[in-house]
């Protein structure tokens, strides 16, 4: 059973040891608690015909007409009035990650799947260690070897970022399906909506140094697709290219679509009053966003499934129409001629 205006996204900030179904699952407890503390409506009432003494005494008993509440209604009879809410989750992290972690309730779970069809971009801050590696990529594994770093600077860490940015632009590229010698292109390029329709392998649209102090450092990395695992391998293969090693010691999502750090409810906020504000202060949002990306996709879609026969149709619309302004200024042109000779 949902309850009423109780429906929408909203975002939650998940701390890192604790998995995302431990979230979900306090946050359904509490919301249950406090829609069942709430109160509610008086029970039903009922006519019945009780016996009551006559008022000439001596014993006799009469019949009177009572209003008396409908026991059905009564709390200890039909339990709590909300047993389950369906709270599904969005693009979800691993229990070593924390950050921006988007949930619905009700139609918010429609608004899921349709942002995840977007492809949104998302935005982490990961930080790294030079100098060691482990089994698992982070700094919490099996130490497999400890390398030098001394090395390392700044500038070798931000050529080997440009080089890896360079590389998943032509991935972003080929995995959006766009012709990029068209308008349409141009115009996607514009509104910044260059981006895989379909699946594809992770995709960082963006990666720079936050902080470089050895042996640490910190990176921003924009992505699509990616798993916090992946994101880990990342900082290790940063650390081969290097030549030296290196582990993941962070990895916090700031931004989750349309959703950032700033939407998201710390845990003392996973209440009824806090999740009903946030869902309405982000309603228009995560509208506006739907409508401008599918909008802008559904178009781009359109063009590319018109078959051979269809651009042919319109080639030849097109150079009639050419040949036809061609033969028009070409009639006018002599008409002029022939009124300056007479």
């Amino acid at each position: 059973m949902a309850a009423a205006g109780l429906a929408g996204l909203f975002a939650v900030y998940k701390p890192a040891g604790v998995a995302w179904g431990r979230v979900r699952e306090a946050l359904e407890t509490r919301l249950l608690r406090e829609l069942n503390a709430a109160p509610e409506r008086a029970p039903r009432q009922r006519v019945r015909f009780l016996p009551s003494p006559a008022p000439g005494g001596g014993g006799a008993v009469e019949l009177v007409a009572a209003s008396v509440p409908v026991l059905a209604d009564h709390p200890l009879v039909r339990g709590p009035r909300f047993r389950k809410l369906k709270i599904g989750a969005g693009h979800r992290l691993d229990v070593k990650a924390s950050g921006v972690f988007v949930l619905g309730i009700g139609h918010g779970n429609k608004l899921l799947s349709d942002l995840y069809n977007c492809h949104l971009t998302k935005v982490y801050t990961v930080g790294g260690l030079f100098g060691k590696a482990t089994d698992d990529f982070s700094d919490t594994g099996n130490l497999i070897e400890k390398t030098t770093f001394d090395h390392i600077t700044r500038e070798k860490l931000e050529r080997i970022l440009a080089v890896i940015q360079g590389t998943n632009q032509k991935a972003l590229l080929m995995y959006s399906n766009i012709d990029m010698k068209t308008q349409e292109a141009y115009e996607l390029a514009v509104k910044g909506l260059i981006r895989p329709m379909g699946k594809s392998p992770p995709i960082i649209t963006a990666i720079r140094c936050l902080q470089f102090a050895l042996p640490e450092f910190q990176l921003e990395i924009h992505c699509l697709h990616e798993t916090q695992q992946y994101l880990r391998k990342v900082v290790h293969e940063i650390g081969l290219e290097l030549k030296s090693s290196a582990v993941c010691t962070q990895v916090r999502r700031t931004r989750d679509g349309v959703f950032t750090v700033d939407d998201a409810l710390p845990r003392t906020q996973w209440n009824l009053q806090s999740i009903q504000e946030a869902m309405r202060n982000c309603q228009l949002k995560v509208e506006t966003e739907l409508e401008k990306t599918l909008a802008a996709h559904e178009e781009n879609r359109a063009l590319h499934q018109l078959d051979g026969t269809q651009l042919s149709m319109l080639c030849r619309s097109v150079r009639e129409q050419s040949l036809q302004h061609n033969r028009a200024a070409t009639c006018q042109q002599h008409d002029g001629q022939q009124k300056e000779r007479g």
